[in-house]
């Protein structure tokens, strides 16, 4: 076996060879197993990031390793065409751990809103889309058209016509909804934004507006989803039930996989034709998913997210520079105080330092906001780990 490419290499043949899409950090990984990733130059680095909310149960998980391989043996693809039995079990367990009704596999979460917006076309032709401000569906054109957000808009306009985006006060949604609505699309932690909470009443608001216009309330759970807070769905500790919701990003630990999941009076709407995917629903990937669900539902898991995830609050609260922690579970943002931004620049700037100096992975997705997305199989000495990484940033300047 020939030598690892070194970061230099790849920096260069990446120059050369791969549209200029992604800001890289100067890290180049190699493996990973469990929390840990391993670098081409031998440095182990602690993922709190989990590839932004994709491979929830760590790196190389033994059950989900397994079962890759096992299907990898035996069936990688046929089409949609024909009845397979892991996409039909996996269907199952997705709609008995949520709303009941069907499922309709795609390979991403940006799919899967497509998807979502196609049902609400169709259950009310030519409705309109409301989402809320900071909201993010993803980039495909339709989902980039609930995104309200100019920057990831403005280069691609026009856009796709019947969207509207209010701000998150039940005053705005409520204005907002009418008989012309065909669906709320919304977040429960608007993960992209900074890890922002949205408030019960607004998503009450929400849910009773779309009852009351004869409009669908779909809550996208692409980042919230799979236990990230504490629930396997993040709807499920806010008293509010959606018609539909989202998932991708955890759900089959570093595969790429998304649902559309109904409750049972939207079972009937898509007709055949209407959507479709090549891959989605792919054995392989819906191997490694139900691996994830055999995990993920067993006694203790979710709860176990949940003292993690205050076990880490109470550690990052502690530091000085943190004005604030919010988030639920392992879905937690840590907002610096002023001082500490004029002091380390902004979040994105200490996030780079801290992989690179002190081999702890956050990421900043606003100026003033770290985001921590760690595995759900996090140990406590891992968690104080984590903290202790961060707070040597910190420190640093």
């Amino acid at each position: 076996m020939s030598a690892p490419l070194t970061l230099a290499e790849l920096e260069e043949i990446e120059s050369r060879h791969v549209l200029q899409n992604y800001a890289r950090l100067p890290v180049a990984v190699a493996s990973g197993a469990d929390v840990w990733l391993h670098t081409v130059d031998g440095r182990r680095v602690l993922d709190l990031l989990c590839g932004l909310g994709v491979t929830s149960l760590g790196h190389a998980h033994p059950a989900v390793t397994m079962a890759i391989q096992e299907q990898a043996g035996t069936l990688l693809h046929t089409s949609n065409l024909v009845h397979l039995e892991g996409p039909t079990r996996l269907a199952q367990r997705l709609s008995l751990s949520s709303l009941g009704g069907g499922v309709l596999f795609q390979n991403s979460g940006a799919e899967a809103n497509e998807a979502a917006i196609k049902l609400a076309r169709r259950h009310k032709r030519g409705g309109e889309i409301v989402s809320l401000f900071k909201g993010f569906h993803g980039r495909t054109y339709g989902a980039l058209s609930a995104t309200p957000q100019e920057a990831k808009q403005e280069p691609f306009a026009p856009l796709v016509g019947g969207f509207r985006a209010v701000p998150p006060t039940p005053e705005a949604v409520r204005g907002a909804v009418g008989e012309g609505t065909a669906a709320v699309l919304l977040e429960t932690l608007q993960g992209e934004s900074g890890v922002l909470p949205i408030p019960d009443d607004v998503l009450l608001a929400a849910r009773e507006a779309c009852d009351e216009h004869g409009a669908l309330l779909i809550v996208d759970e692409v980042q919230s989803g799979m236990g990230r807070t504490g629930t396997m769905w993040s709807y499920q500790s806010t008293g509010v039930t959606p018609d539909a919701i989202t998932v991708a990003k955890a759900l089959a630990n570093g595969l790429p996989i998304g649902a559309l999941v109904t409750a049972p009076h939207l079972y009937d709407v898509l007709q055949p034709g209407d959507h479709g995917s090549t891959f989605a629903g792919n054995p392989l990937v819906c191997a490694a998913a139900l691996a994830v669900f055999d995990v993920m539902e067993a006694p203790g898991f979710l709860e176990r997210v949940t003292e993690a995830g205050a076990r880490f609050r109470t550690g990052l609260e502690a530091l000085p520079d943190v004005a604030s922690v919010r988030g639920r579970g392992l879905m937690l943002a840590v907002e610096l105080t002023p001082e500490a931004v004029e002091r380390h620049g902004s979040a994105a700037e200490l996030a780079g330092r801290l992989v690179t100096e002190h081999d702890v992975w956050v990421n900043g997705p606003t100026p003033s906001a770290l985001r921590l997305l760690p595995p759900l199989t996090i140990t406590d000495e891992q968690v104080d780990d984590g903290v202790a990484r961060i707070a040597a940033g910190f420190a640093a300047r």
